[in-house]
Formats: C-alpha cells, sequence, structure tokens
C-alpha cells in the first residue's frame, strides 16, 4: 500500500468504528452523493471498443466518456474482469490489479478499494486456467459432490489472484433446446438444476468468493429461442420452473449475490421489476446480498427495452426495482442518475440502501479494514500455476462422468462399445472435431471467449483433441478433420468415407464449435433455427455412415456440443452414440477412457434428446396435452428422453419399500429400494423419484424429479437407496397463485430415466390445503447404505 493510501484509509478509520454494521452506517453518513454513487458502479479498465465483443453492444456502451483518473476520483464500486478480458499473463494480471487497487485507494477520501469480479462458469476466465466441463456436462453427472470440488478450487485460484466475486452459476432451466445459451444451463429440470447450483455455490463461497446467481429470472424462456427475446410465460410457470434453483441457491447454498436477467416478462424487464428485485427477492425470501446487473443491463431499459427515456430515466428504474450494483461499467449510475437525485426526481435514500449492501460485503471481504493489502496473494507467492495436475485430474474425473452413452447396439454378435484395447491401424477418426481443440469448450472457457479475438496469443493450456487422444493410446491411426462445423466440402466427405470404408472401427466427432454472438454453432447469441446438426454434418454423417455400413466397420458417433442435436436418422445405423457437452480440456482423454472401458459411462441427459429437429420447444417438463395425442400429427416425444444415459453393466431393483400409503399435508413419508450390479464390471446407477399429481387444481406436468442419487456399485454388489419425501415436496402454484400441497392422490416412480420406471408407489394426502412458502421443505433428503 502507497503512504498516501495508507493515511487515506487511516483517516476513514479514525472516524469509523472497526468491524460490524456501525463501520457501514458511518461511511453512509460521510459520504457525499458523488461518493456513495461512485460505490454503485463497475469499471471495465481493459474492454475494447471495437472489434470482437463479449457483452453485447459492447462496443457501443464502454463507458460514460471519463477518464480513469475521473472515474476513481471518488471511489470505485467494482473492477471488471482485470485477467478474463484480454490474454495476460496471471503475475502480470495481479501486478495490474495492485496498482489500480493503490490507485483507486489513493484517490479517493475513504481509500476504500474494489471489489473485483471474473467469469468462472466453466472454470475462471482467465488466460492459462483450466477449463472445466460445461454446466450442462455439470448436469450430466448428476453428482453434487463433484460439483462442489470443482467450484472450491475455482475459488481458491480467484482468492490467490485477489478476486472477490464471481459471476456464475447459471440457474436458468432450459425451455427451448434452440437457445444459444444451453450450454450454459444445467439442464430442463429444476431440482437438478437447483442442487447441482447450490452445490457450486456452497463450493464458491466456502472459498471466500461471492457466488453470483444468474439470470434472475426467465431468461431461457424467450420466444423462438432468440437471445434477449421476450419471454411469454405466466406467473404460475415462473413461480414453479423458474424460481426454484434460485430458492434452493439462496436458501441451502448461501449465495450473496444475484445478477438480474436482460429479459422482459410480459412487458415488464427484469432490470425495472420491483415486484422481483424487492418484494420476492428481499421481502419475502429474506436475501440480504447484492442484486448486481448483467453488463450493461441498466442502460438497455433505455436502448433496447424502450421503457426508460434517458439514460438517468434507466438509472431511477434500475435503482427503484433494487439493482445495486451496475456491471461491466459506469454508463447510467453516475452522472446521469446524480443529476436526477439533485433535481428531486429519485430519493437519496435508494442511493443509501444499495450503498449499505454494497459496503456490507466489501466489509465481509476485508475490503474496510485498515489491514487490507491490495497486493493479492500470489505476487507474494511469486508464481502461480492456474493449471494444476489437481485440476486437471478432477476436470477429467468430471468429463468422463458427464459422457453419456445414448445407445450402444450390437456389432458382430456382442455391443459395439467398449472398444478393445489393441486397435492399432485399424482405427478410424473423422469428423469436423475430429482434430479441434475447441470441440472441447464452451463459449466462457477463457480460450473460446476471449482467446478465439486473439489469434495471435497461443492456446494458454494443453487441450487434446479426439484425434490427439487416441493417437497416444493406439499410436497408428486413421483421420480425417472434415471441415468445421459449418462448412465440410464434398472431397473432405468423401476422405471421411474413404477412411470409415477402409478401418474395422471409425469414430466420427460431430456436433458445436462455441462462440459469441454469431460467431460459432453454440453459445452466447449462437441461437439455432431448429436442432438439425450445424452446417453439412447431417449429410456428412450419412455418408459416412453408409460407406462404414457398406464396409462392416464398427462405427461410433461422438457427439460434442453445447445443445442436444435431433439423431432419430442415425440412432438405428450407428453401432454406438455418446454425447459430451464441452467436457473441457481433459474431454478428449475422458472420451477415450469411456470408449475402451477403462472408465464406465454413468452420464445421465439432463435436457432430452430430440428425434427430429422440429417440433420445439419441448421438455419432460410437460402437460399432458403437450404430449403425444390423437388430435395432431406431430409427436413431440423424446429420441432419448431426460435422465437416460447407458452403461457397460447391468443394475436391478428390488425391496420397493414406502412408509405409509397415507399422510397429512404437513408429513413425510419415506420411499426406499435396493440396487445391485448384476453385471461384470463396477458402475454407478442414477436412482431417480419422480412426482406425478394425477389430479390437481391446475394443469400439473405428467411427471417431475424430486429426488436423486447417484450410486457407485462394484460389480455384484448392492446398496439401499432411501428418500425421505416431505408433503411440500409435493406443492405448486395453485390457482389462487399461492404455493399450495393439497390432499389426493400422488405417485411416486422410482425409475432410471423420465421415460423408464423401474416401481410406483401410491401415496394418499389428507388433511387441509396447505399454503406454504419460503420456508417450505426444498430438497428430498437421501440415504445410501452399502450392503455385503
Amino acid at each position: 500500500m502507497t503512504s498516501g493510501a495508507a493515511e487515506k484509509q487511516a483517516l476513514s478509520q479514525d472516524s469509523v468504528p472497526a468491524g460490524g454494521s456501525d463501520a457501514v452506517e458511518r461511511l453512509i453518513r460521510e459520504m457525499t452523493l458523488e461518493e456513495k454513487l461512485a460505490q454503485l458502479a463497475g469499471v471495465w479498465v481493459n474492454a475494447s471498443t471495437d472489434g470482437d465483443s463479449v457483452a453485447p453492444l459492447q462496443n457501443e456502451m464502454a463507458g460514460d466518456g471519463r477518464s480513469w483518473d475521473e472515474v476513481i476520483s471518488n471511489g470505485l464500486g467494482q473492477i471488471t474482469r482485470m485477467y478474463g478480458t484480454v490474454p495476460v499473463e496471471p503475475l502480470e494480471g495481479a501486478r495490474r490489479l495492485a496498482a489500480a487497487q493503490e490507485q483507486i485507494m489513493a484517490a479517493s477520501r475513504f481509500g476504500i478499494p474494489a471489489q473485483v469480479h471474473e467469469e468462472c462458469l466453466a472454470g475462471l476466465a482467465a488466460w492459462k486456467a483450466t477449463a472445466f466441463p460445461v454446466p450442462l456436462a455439470w448436469g450430466a453427472t448428476f453428482n453434487p459432490a463433484l460439483v462442489r470440488r470443482m467450484a472450491g478450487l475455482i475459488g481458491e485460484q480467484m482468492r490467490q489472484l485477489g478476486v472477490h466475486q464471481g459471476l456464475a452459476p447459471v440457474l436458468d432451466v432450459v425451455r427451448d433446446l434452440r437457445w444459444g445459451r444451453v450450454e450454459e444451463t444445467i439442464g430442463e429440470d429444476p431440482h437438478l438444476v437447483g442442487v447441482l447450483a447450490s452445490s457450486y455455490v456452497e463450493g464458491l463461497e466456502g472459498a471466500g468468493i461471492v457466488a453470483t446467481l444468474k439470470h434472475f429470472v426467465g431468461y431461457s424462456a424467450s420466444r423462438a429461442g432468440r437471445n434477449h427475446a421476450p419471454v411469454s410465460m405466466g406467473p404460475r410457470e415462473l413461480a414453479d420452473v423458474m424460481l426454484p434453483p434460485f430458492e434452493l441457491a439462496i436458501k441451502h447454498g448461501g449465495a450473496r449475490s444475484v445478477m438480474h436477467a436482460y429479459t422482459d416478462t410480459d412487458g415488464v424487464p427484469a432490470a425495472a421489476n420491483r415486484a422481483l428485485l424487492t418484494s420476492l427477492l428481499r421481502d419475502e425470501w429474506g436475501f440480504a446480498g447484492t442484486v448486481v446487473a448483467d453488463y450493461f443491463g441498466v442502460a438497455f431499459l433505455n436502448v433496447t427495452h424502450g421503457v426508460a427515456a434517458d439514460s438517468g430515466e434507466a438509472a431511477a428504474l434500475a435503482l427503484a426495482a433494487g439493482v445495486d450494483v451496475e456491471l461491466p461499467t459506469v454508463n447510467c449510475y453516475g452522472k446521469p442518475l446524480e443529476e436526477r437525485i439533485r433535481g428531486g426526481a429519485v430519493a437519496e435514500d435508494l442511493v443509501d440502501t444499495a450503498l449499505r449492501r454494497v459496503l456490507t460485503q466489501k466489509q465481509e471481504a476485508g475490503l474496510l479494514s485498515p489491514s487490507f493489502n491490495p497486493a493479492p496473494p500470489v505476487l507474494t507467492a511469486g508464481s502461480i500455476n492456474l493449471d494444476p495436475a489437481v485440476n486437471r485430474a478432477l476436470a477429467r474425473e468430471i468429463a468422463a462422468q458427464s459422457l453419456v452413452l445414448l445407445s450402444n447396439r450390437t456389432h458382430d454378435g456382442g455391443p459395439a462399445l467398449p472398444l478393445p484395447g489393441t486397435l492399432g491401424g485399424a482405427l478410424g477418426v473423422v469428423g469436423p472435431l475430429a482434430q479441434d481443440p475447441f470441440a472441447m469448450l464452451g463459449c466462457y472457457s477463457f480460450d473460446a471467449h476471449v482467446g478465439a479475438s486473439h489469434p495471435d496469443v497461443p492456446m494458454g493450456i494443453l487441450i487434446p483433441t479426439v484425434a490427439d487422444a487416441a493417437a497416444s493410446r493406439f499410436g497408428s491411426l486413421r483421420s480425417a478433420a472434415t471441415g468445421t462445423c459449418e462448412n465440410i466440402t464434398e472431397e473432405q466427405i468423401e476422405e471421411a468415407c474413404t477412411v470409415a470404408s477402409e478401418v474395422d472401427t471409425c469414430v466420427i466427432a460431430v456436433g458445436d464449435n462455441a462462440g459469441l454472438f454469431g460467431r460459432g454453432t453454440s453459445g452466447e447469441g449462437n441461437d439455432a433455427a431448429d436442432l438439425r446438426l450445424p452446417g453439412d454434418q447431417h449429410r456428412m454423417l450419412d455418408r459416412v455412415l453408409a460407406a462404414a455400413e457398406a464396409a462392416g466397420t464398427r462405427t461410433v458417433v461422438v457427439v460434442l456440443s453445447g445443445r442436444p442435436y435431433a439423431l432419430g436418422d442415425f440412432v438405428d445405423r450407428a453401432g454406438a452414440i455418446i454425447q459430451g457437452f464441452f467436457p473441457g480440456e481433459e474431454g478428449g482423454e475422458a472420451l477415450w477412457d469411456v470408449l475402451t472401458g477403462v472408465v464406465n459411462p454413468s452420464g445421465k441427459l439432463p435436457v432430452s434428446v430430440p428425434r427430429t429437429p422440429g417440433g420445439q420447444p419441448g421438455t419432460y417438463l410437460r402437460s399432458r396435452l403437450a404430449g403425444p395425442s390423437g388430435v395432431s400429427a406431430l409427436d413431440p416425444s423424446p429420441l432419448f428422453g431426460f435422465g437416460h444415459g447407458l452403461s457397460y453393466t447391468d443394475f436391478g431393483f428390488s425391496d420397493h419399500v414406502a412408509g405409509a400409503p397415507a399422510m397429512s399435508t404437513a408429513e413425510a413419508v419415506t420411499v426406499s429400494c435396493t440396487v445391485t450390479n448384476t453385471g461384470a464390471v463396477d458402475g454407478a446407477e442414477v436412482v431417480q423419484l419422480y412426482l406425478a399429481d394425477p389430479v390437481g387444481e391446475v394443469v400439473r406436468p405428467v411427471r417431475e424429479l424430486i429426488g436423486f442419487a447417484r450410486v457407485e456399485l462394484a460389480a455384484g454388489s448392492s446398496a439401499s437407496v432411501e428418500f425421505t419425501v416431505h408433503a411440500d415436496r409435493t406443492s405448486f402454484t395453485g390457482v389462487d397463485l399461492k404455493r399450495v400441497v393439497t390432499p389426493g392422490l400422488v405417485k411416486l416412480h422410482v425409475a432410471t430415466s423420465s421415460t423408464q420406471d423401474v416401481h410406483t408407489h401410491e401415496v394418499i394426502l389428507h388433511g387441509e390445503r396447505r399454503v406454504v412458502g419460503f420456508d417450505r421443505e426444498m430438497l428430498t433428503p437421501v440415504r445410501i447404505t452399502r450392503q455385503g
């Protein structure tokens, strides 16, 4: 700390009691309006104003025109993405951050440092940091403990770099698979999303990093699956599908920040929705943390939503709604808001309310302490490795558990997978993603998110391709990089067909390349017109499978993508199909672990795989009317349903037991079964528990997931799985828009997927209709007891 900054902070601490809310209140009383407003905005110090952007309208909305010195003269609320905006060596980034904090502390009267945030959706979004699998891959693991471990490692790295806040996880529930940001979500079921997101929050917050829940709320239900499009959704769907993950992550995860969505629902933008951001989030749920703007979201009230005439009115609307911090940089919460307040149009008390939350969070992070050191810990250590062996090992474990074996039909009298240990030159690897390291990365992985705009800078991490990982195991192989996802020539298709016809086994890698705003086939702004494989991959795959069929070649189709694609034309022709959702830097190695049987596949689909490219939107979480019927020629049934995933072993279920067949609307019932690995190899099964409410006071889903348990079993071993289902878990938003538990029959399906039940229990709920709220039971506790 410079002497000037130390003196200023010492002066501040002389007049501010150390610790507790008294310190915050004293600061609020002593600050000028300009000093208060400075704490409610960030600055994006490295953001470009031309070229490829990483946020919507970034190039048009770079800030309010003031210089760095002018912006920090009264202090600063946040520093935006010091490490995650351009490629920078970690130590150099730490030095720049330390210098910026020194300047901020020295320039302002109170010497308060800025809170620093970074993206961390698929690992810390910084050059040379581990690229973990994307959230949709987390969903496929059905493994909360694994997600918690990953978030803990990410959080520890962030603290070492002097970062205080992470903009993750995403809790949007998928409603339309065409939406480009499906890869950022955890899946199409609110319970799965809520449980895994809460685990991520626990890991990040446990490392001392403020977790930011996004996007609050309804963002993933945009019309036609288009980014930033309006949402047509009634209050019941919002309450029963979109809100529960956020409730879980706040109540059980302990998240301290929420980011509003870009969207407007029924004409009301989230950033201007006081009923959402204050009445519900704070008054009803008791959330005490900060609400931050999605990038430029406050300005969008004027620019894209048209509910504000100018920046000042946009600021007034957002502040009144409950948005505490304008990110990524100051556009509206500076002079435009100041003028509104001084003119009497906005009460300064609203600023004080937001400031109280901001300063309280800074106090929790130690930023108000006189002993705060602006130099990140990594500078003291002198070196840092953002991709250590422990990270890569965990990334590989998550990737392996996330790969879903969709089909595995017989080949010469046996299943196509696992492959034999020795293939040599009899192995071919073809397809547009065969030799592409970006096949493993989602759009928020640094090298895809930022690095793609800096082609002169090498990738900061080692990412084995599908072909690389095969070559390292088998030595010689035939490979053909069949163009790109969006551009495949006839010559390239012919080359792939030749390889497929001349080998014994051919692996065909298809899917997506992630990018931003049209620079890819998946990711933010890369929405799809339908669910046909992008570009000419459909035709390429059809031709290669035909060539393989003619030659008697075993085929394995590997889909590496950010969303599921329609595979109905290929399921009966490919020997096996494996679905991977951008499995991260170790995805290539994890894939071959699974293909060769080193790892027994255990992933389950977090989203349904469609049979045909049309018929969207559609999820398993549907009403009766949304299913197949005799009054429509279109059957929306998926090719593979939510929760589906095969194994190299078999599992049997027995000893199905439920508690009393009747209970009150305030009691709980236990449901248990024994699951046995009846095959010859070790494996894992995900026992899934679904609720069906056959007769409701409003239309209810045919079924909804209310519990799950991932059970690891050695060959021949068994385990007892017991769920405790409280009547609150049957609650829904009733005809009066209150969340209720109602008497009547419910069915509890023990299943291995949303389409494959193994046993059903019927329970009668009796008693009065109960109204429940945020204090209800939101989880289904599970106990696993090993046998033998």
